[in-house]
């Protein structure tokens, strides 16, 4: 294939992106982001909740900001997903999603992008949306930011693909690291299958169209 990169601007699930390998580590809390009121949160505490769990809401950010030039605060973002059904709140605080379905409906519907969610999806098709100008969010183990060679699962965590060539994918990871997993960070076509659930959502400029 011809390679192709669509330029996307880049955003972390977390306010401040160069934190990502301190959060997760443990070694810096997400509480101490200076920049969590960008977030659009109302606390601390409501930031630190959400910041872990906005990998898809972080893909929808850098989709409207290449489409629309606007990203809108995360946690409202959030909010309105919930709202939407595709995130699922229990009352002991444990939250289910990104549910796939009523989030593609959500993104066409409140922001007037193409929205499909597609289980399973190939490979192919992946290499296909991406050359027709479209973008696409992949459910992939959060170890795909190291290359992890021995993944316990698939899936669990949230990319966008933004290009690709015959040899490898390129994805900007939410919670990549600012080493060079963050933004266009390179995945061989072959070690994909480790990390890949089989399954995303395609999304489209208005119309449909790249």
């Amino acid at each position: 294939m011809k390679p192709i990169t669509h330029q996307v601007p880049y955003h972390a699930q977390w306010e401040s992106p160069e934190l990502v390998p301190g959060i997760l580590a443990g070694t810096a809390l997400a509480v101490d982001d200076p920049l969590w009121a960008q977030s659009g949160a109302a606390d601390r505490e409501e930031y630190e909740y959400w910041s872990w769990r906005l990998c898809g809401v972080a893909c929808l950010r850098m989709a409207l900001d290449y489409w629309w030039g606007v990203s809108p605060p995360a946690v409202r973002l959030a909010g309105e997903c919930l709202e939407a059904g595709a995130y699922v709140r229990h009352p002991d605080g444990r939250l289910d999603g990104l549910v796939h379905a009523p989030f593609a409906a959500y993104a066409e519907r409140r922001w007037g992008l193409h929205a499909e969610a597609v289980s399973p999806l190939p490979v192919e098709r992946i290499q296909a949306e991406l050359v027709d100008g479209r973008l696409v969010m992949l459910s992939v183990h959060p170890s795909i930011r190291t290359l992890d060679p021995d993944p316990p699962r698939p899936g669990g965590h949230l990319v966008l693909a933004v290009g690709a060539t015959d040899d490898t994918l390129l994805i900007h990871n939410p919670s990549g690291f600012p080493d060079g997993s963050q933004s266009f960070a390179p995945v061989p076509w072959s070690a994909l299958p480790r990390y890949y659930a089989n399954r995303g959502i395609v999304l489209g400029g208005p119309g449909g169209e790249g």
